[in-house]
Order: structure tokens, then C-alpha cells, then sequence
């Protein structure tokens, strides 16, 4: 397996303010743009060659992974002018694609965090014979999710989407949004319009009698689709809990980036970390957290769970818990803001001005 597709043109709108100014698979997880960690993985797997396929704030990637030698990959990358959906993606970016007819294809979203077996995926996928294979999890309330039940050989049956009803809950099996194509298929996605391979690739195929398998793989699974899911994943990968061959630095409590500045006494846990130029003041006690690049934590501060974009300021005393703070803003000392509160980029609030707030 030499070829990947990687599906980096959403924006990010439910992880705003992080993605005003970056997309959502350049936002720092563990000390580096989370897409780091997924080109790392796809080359330990064997994977050489990746089609980007970009929309939203296209012009951030190429200049920070260039042609991906840096990473031992070679990368290209294909803008839509207009947004194509999930298939309309793939589709537009086939004819950079060099695999013959039968071969696979790896294609995965660029906001999913995973220990999926790669290797294993395109394991199933020869030796079944199949389509198209997908990589399925199995999760407690598969309600917000698309069920894919399967037989007992794993083909695929259905494609259910977001079932309400316990009746209509016969899996809990999901699309875990990472698949293998057999190269031809992907030429058999309509060009130039939106199309959604969840809602309508998947199905048709299913109908006209294709052979799609499922690979049930439930090792770590996150989407990283809401603030609070990013920061847990960001956390995870620096205790260990998810694997990746690109955290800067070793596994555990903390992570502090070079050029960071932490006061002898301030307290980092719970895989907090601390970007690079970012200051964190005396006494001050940070879980569990990102502290992007060049942002300031004044003393005696606590932040828990919560991330803080690049060049924002935090005021002494000021307690973030679950909280987004976009670049460039300033928080007061001795404010509260709890429960998912998100400040907008360069937003300024004064000292003691809020106490405990929320955008639920």
C-alpha cells in the first residue's frame, strides 16, 4: 500500500474560535498540527504517497509540510473551489492518484484521532476481496452516529443513519471514517458536485450488489469534532493513551515545548501542554490543557480541561474550566468561566468581570 487520500477541507465550525484562522487539522494537538500526527502514522503503515484533498484555508498546508520529505511522504495537494462533500472530495482528487484499477486506496478524515491497525485494514480489504472495506468501532450510544451492521463473514448489510429508537438500534457497530477503495471505484463517484460517501456512495454501491467489508477495530477512537473532544485527544496523546509516532517529546504527565517558560512551582498535569514561546506564571495550576504558542498564564491561575489559543493572555487568578480562548484574546485577572464558555479571537475581558458563564 503506497497511496492515501486525506480529507482536510472542512471547517471546523463546531471548533470555533480555534479554526478562525487555522483549519481544523492544523490546530496543535500534543505540540504539533494534529495533521502531523496522522501523516506519521500513515507512513509507519507503509504509506508513501498522500493527495491532500483541501478547502477551507487551503493555503496553510503546502507551506507548512511542503512536499512531505521532511516526513519521509510525498504529498500533493488538490484545493475545491467549491466544498464537494466527503465523496466529491475523493473524487476530485483521483487523477493524482498512480494506482492501477484493483489496487487499494487508504482514504481517512483529517479529524479523527485513532489506533487503527492500518495495515490490517488493507489486510482485510485483500483478502476479502471487497469494494470497499471500512473501519468500524464499536461505541456505548451509537445514536449521533451511522450504524453499519454486518454478517458474520463482517460484509457489510446497511448503512442505518443516526437511529433514534431502541428498535432501530440493531448495531453498535459506526463508521469509524477511515476506508480502503479499490482504485476503480473511486472513479465511479460523480465528478464536479457535492456527494457524500456516507449518505450516498456507500449506499449505492450497496445496492447495485458491491462488496463492502467491515474491520472492527475498537483500540482508540475519537473525533475530534467539539473543543472538549480536542483537548481530551490533545491529552491523550501526550499521557500515551493514543498512539503516534510525532509527539515532540516522551510520553507523560506534561509536555512543554522548547522556548515555553514555566515557573518553577506552577503545576502541569493530566497531559497538559505548553506551546512553544507560551509563559506560564508562578503558582499557577494547569489539567488537562492546551497552552498554544506564545500565550501568557498569569500566577495563581487554574485551567482545567480547556485550551488557549495562540498569543492569548490569562490574568492572575482566573479560573478556565472546560473554556476555548481563541488567539489573541485577553482574560482578565480574577475571572471565572466554566462549562464550555468559548471568548472570541481578540477579545478583550476586564479583570473581575465575569463569574462563571456558559454558551449552553
Amino acid at each position: 500500500m503506497t497511496e492515501a487520500i486525506l480529507l482536510v477541507g472542512g471547517k471546523g465550525t463546531r471548533l470555533r474560535p480555534l479554526t478562525v484562522h487555522t483549519p481544523k487539522p492544523m490546530v496543535p494537538a500534543a505540540g504539533v498540527p494534529f495533521l502531523t500526527h496522522q501523516l506519521a502514522r500513515a507512513r509507519a503503515a507503509g504509506v508513501e504517497h498522500i493527495v491532500l484533498a483541501t478547502s477551507y484555508l487551503a493555503e496553510v498546508f503546502e507551506p507548512h509540510f511542503g512536499d512531505g520529505a521532511d516526513l519521509g511522504l510525498h504529498l500533493e495537494y488538490v484545493t475545491e473551489e467549491e466544498p464537494l462533500g466527503t465523496g466529491g472530495a475523493i473524487r476530485n482528487v483521483a487523477s493524482r492518484l498512480h494506482s492501477s484499477p484493483d489496487d487499494p486506496v487508504l482514504i481517512f478524515n483529517g479529524d479523527i484521532l485513532t489506533g487503527l491497525d492500518i495495515e490490517a485494514l488493507v489486510s482485510t480489504h485483500r483478502s476479502s476481496g471487497a469494494d470497499v472495506s471500512l473501519h468500524l468501532t464499536r461505541v456505548e450510544d451509537p445514536r449521533a452516529f451511522g450504524l453499519v451492521p454486518t454478517d458474520s463473514t463482517g460484509r457489510v448489510t446497511a448503512f442505518l443513519e443516526k437511529p433514534q429508537t431502541p428498535e432501530e438500534i440493531v448495531t453498535d457497530q459506526i463508521n469509524a471514517g477511515a476506508y480502503v477503495f479499490r482504485r476503480s471505484v473511486i472513479d465511479t463517484i460523480p465528478a464536479g458536485r457535492p456527494v457524500s460517501v456516507e449518505r450516498e456512495t456507500f449506499p449505492d454501491l450497496l445496492a447495485s450488489g458491491a462488496h463492502l467489508q467491515g474491520m472492527v477495530d475498537s483500540t482508540y477512537w475519537l473525533d475530534l469534532g467539539t473543543p472538549q473532544a480536542f483537548v481530551r485527544g490533545s491529552a491523550d496523546l501526550v499521557l500515551g493513551r493514543a498512539p503516534s509516532p510525532a509527539v515532540p517529546g516522551r510520553c507523560g504527565d506534561r509536555l512543554v515545548l522548547p522556548t515555553a517558560s514555566v515557573a518553577g512551582d506552577a503545576k502541569l498535569t493530566g497531559g497538559t501542554v505548553v506551546g512553544a514561546g507560551a509563559v506560564v506564571g508562578e503558582g499557577a495550576r494547569i489539567d488537562g490543557s492546551a497552552v498554544l504558542a506564545d500565550a501568557v498564564v498569569g500566577a495563581g491561575a487554574v485551567i482545567t480541561d480547556s485550551l488557549i489559543g495562540a498569543g492569548a493572555v490569562i490574568g492572575a487568578r482566573t479560573v478556565l474550566s472546560g473554556a476555548v480562548i481563541g488567539d489573541g484574546a485577553t482574560v482578565g485577572a480574577d475571572n471565572e468561566l466554566r462549562e464550555g464558555i468559548r471568548v472570541w479571537c481578540g477579545a478583550t475581558l476586564p479583570d473581575a468581570s465575569v463569574r462563571f458563564s456558559s454558551d449552553q
